[in-house]
């Protein structure tokens, strides 16, 4: 049994488990249905807090945090795609919240998230390193772990503070 997004609860069962089995296990575990459920709607909070941080309304404040973050991100890439040997052929950024960035391996193409904004520095540099290393490793295999450990040693320690921020709904100066 699970909280998926919006509060809903999903049960998975075995395939010819009688229905009222399923209710009555339902029923066992409607406290911890309520309490997860309340978790769940904090945790929704926190994150809609913490991306309601950036304005991204109109295209002026959306070209203003584009324009910072490359200014950000660009000295990045440029600096570890060098010490690794890659080089994407073009950076994008756009406002997503599933995840921080994206590699297109075929084109050597990275999408970061103009969210990133809202992370510490470190942690921003993390996620470029994390992106120039799937051009080397396209899947999260254990050559791509060993690559993160070459090139970013505390990758682990920074996944975990943007996970903390992220779950906390705040940002942390740089």
């Amino acid at each position: 049994m699970r909280i998926v997004k919006g509060g809903d609860v999903h049960v998975s069962a075995p395939y010819g488990m009688p229905k009222m089995e399923v209710v009555r296990f339902i029923r066992e575990h409607r406290d911890w249905i309520v309490k997860a459920r309340k978790k769940t709607d904090e945790q929704q909070k926190n994150r809609a807090a913490f991306y309601s941080q950036l304005p991204l309304h109109t295209k002026e404040q959306k070209a203003e945090a584009i324009s910072k973050l490359n200014t950000l991100i660009e000295p990045m890439v440029e600096n570890h795609a060098k010490v690794m040997g890659v080089k994407p052929l073009a950076i994008t950024y756009k406002p997503m919240i599933s995840r921080w960035g994206a590699c297109n391996v075929r084109s050597k193409s990275i999408c970061f998230s103009i969210y990133l904004l809202l992370l510490p520095t470190w942690c921003v540099e993390h996620v470029v390193v994390h992106e120039l290393c799937h051009l080397l490793e396209p899947n999260h295999s254990l050559r791509f772990h060993m690559l993160m450990d070459k090139y970013f040693p505390r990758w682990k320690e920074a996944r975990k503070e943007t996970r903390r921020i992220c779950k906390n709904g705040t940002k942390i100066p740089n």
